[in-house]
């Protein structure tokens, strides 16, 4: 009985000895699968460390780009809200491949001297007008165009201007706006009646009438109108019987008004921007809309040019579509935009010089007249 016992508690024994075995082997393999699970997760996230040193070990190294702009407003103000630009830039092109040391800012004395800037290198990137771009061409490529707000009215007719109803703004973005000729006066609204009945005006009606216009280098208030003259009668603005310069178009308006002028010349559409003054500072009874006639309408003008040097040492075609690109996101965020807003810009889309053959044209006239 005593062996049988014994028997029974060896073979108990054995059991309990190969279950603890059995458990600690277990154990074993557990603690194995974690550390193989944490080596591996570790051997993952230097892998993908690795592989993001690779990358940015693979960008290109510029060690600065100079941004210039043109000094459409007061200096230090453009620096100070152009200030967040750099490292926008910097964060941008670092996904497109390009690392950049520095980026400095520069607020050009003249429109011209960031022409020549972009022209001898100087300027790797220029945000300058249309019309400073095809000045400067030969030394300039344009890769971008700004965007602004679209207007709720857009057509190559004047007529379809003159519904008595307020020109909105749209969602849609657009790439040019256009200049208009409008007027209140009896010879004002002489001309516009002809217009709207869709009898075609002569140059000796145009001649008849008193003009504002703007200074001989602004788009709206001067070339455009006068290609628009060049295009329709074979004129311009200095043929003109009765042309006055006005330094602002707020002064414009109030001549405009007062019966002083005829016909002005501005940008469509400025009627929004001086619609309350019309009636609480420039003595008008009726709404601006109903009380002003378009005449006529300028072929489009595009707008603001995002441009490059063709002399940078740091500039190729891989570099411009890079560029294109970081401003095109840029613009796209809520930042972007209220640093790009210093030029009334609201985004960018890519541009080709064929887009600035009006402005070639307008420009071209210029020259002919100055030669005079």
């Amino acid at each position: 009985m005593k062996k049988s016992v014994s028997v029974m508690m060896a073979i108990a024994l054995c059991a309990a000895m190969v279950s603890g075995c059995s458990g600690s082997g277990g154990q074993k393999d557990t603690a194995a699968d974690t550390k193989a699970a944490v080596e591996t997760t570790a051997s993952g996230a230097a892998e993908k460390g690795s592989e993001e040193q690779t990358a940015a070990a693979e960008n290109k190294k510029i060690d600065k780009l100079n941004v210039y702009f043109v000094p459409s407003r007061e200096p230090e103000e453009i620096v100070t809200a152009t200030e967040p630009l750099k490292e926008m830039l910097k964060t941008e092109l670092a996904r497109e491949g390009y690392d950049i040391g520095e980026v400095v800012i520069t607020v050009g004395t003249s429109y011209e001297a960031v022409g020549e800037a972009l022209s001898a290198g100087t300027a790797d990137i220029g945000l300058i007008p249309g019309g400073t771009y095809v000045l400067y061409d030969d030394g300039a490529d344009v890769i971008l165009t700004a965007t602004r707000d679209g207007l709720s009215k857009n057509s190559d007719s004047a007529k379809d201007w003159n519904d008595g109803k307020a020109t909105e703004p749209t969602d849609q973005q657009v790439t040019s706006y256009r200049a208009l000729i409008a007027g209140p006066s009896e010879k004002g609204q002489e001309l516009a009646k002809k217009v709207n009945s869709g009898e075609a005006l002569t140059f000796d009606d145009l001649s008849s009438a008193n003009w504002s216009v703007m200074s001989s280098s602004s788009p709206a208030g001067y070339i455009y109108p006068s290609l628009w003259l060049q295009e329709n009668f074979e004129k311009n603005i200095l043929d003109l019987g009765h042309a006055v310069q006005s330094d602002s178009y707020g002064s414009a308006f109030a001549r405009l008004a007062s019966g002083q002028v005829d016909v002005l010349c501005t940008y469509a559409d400025a009627r929004r921007d001086y619609e309350e003054k019309w009636n609480s500072e420039y003595g008008r009874s009726g709404s601006i809309w109903e009380e002003t006639n378009v005449i006529g309408v300028t072929p489009p003008i595009y707008n603001d040019t995002v441009s490059v040097s063709k002399t940078s040492k740091i500039m190729d075609d891989a570099f411009k579509t890079a560029i294109q690109n970081a401003f095109i996101n840029i613009g796209k965020t809520e930042e972007g935009k209220k640093v790009i807003a210093i030029y009334s810009h609201m985004g960018y889309e890519p541009a080709q010089s064929s887009d600035y053959d009006n402005e070639r044209a307008a420009q071209k006239m210029i020259q002919e007249l100055n030669a005079k």
